[in-house]
């Protein structure tokens, strides 16, 4: 079995010089980085004293389950002979909080709406979401269920002028 390790650092930058002598006391700013790749700015939820402008750890995990369904989807089709033009995915999450504050994401639902060439064949197109869901190693890695609600549309031929 071949093996991929993946390698990242999270630096906090959310000490005003107080440290987390409290918890209003702290940011919960921090980067996002690895090597050769441009730093992502993160931040907890704004329910959670974050700064909305940055991208939450929840957030990223839904990026990571819509991302990484996208691009197996993609692979397939390509391997099918499927041209897909065109891809966006409105992915959404939902976090489950308990009473003492923990909690744990129950599902998530992936939106991707497809734009295929003429002459692609949209009933395969659909079925391939199946098949890249089943691929999909962060859908693999996660224990709630995720639910994809696709939509095929065939690329409108412009008209010459």
């Amino acid at each position: 079995m071949a093996r991929h390790e993946y390698k990242v650092q999270v630096a906090w930058s959310g000490n005003d010089g107080a440290g987390t002598r409290t918890y209003a006391d702290y940011r919960r700013d921090h980067t996002i980085s690895t090597a050769g790749k441009p730093v992502l700015p993160g931040s907890s939820d704004p329910a959670f004293r974050g700064d909305a402008a940055r991208y939450n750890p929840e957030e990223l995990l839904v990026a990571s389950i819509s991302a990484c369904h996208m691009l197996w989807y993609l692979h397939l089709c390509a391997d099918s002979g499927i041209a897909v033009t065109g891809y966006r995915d409105d992915a959404s999450g939902v976090l489950a909080l308990n009473p003492d504050g923990s909690g744990a994401f129950t599902e998530a639902t992936l939106r991707p709406r497809v734009i295929l060439s003429p002459e692609s064949d949209r009933n395969r197109a659909q079925a391939l979401h199946a098949e890249a869901h089943r691929y999909c190693f962060i859908a693999s890695s996660v224990n709630f269920p995720i639910h994809i609600e696709a939509e095929i549309e065939f690329e409108t031929p412009s008209t010459p002028e």
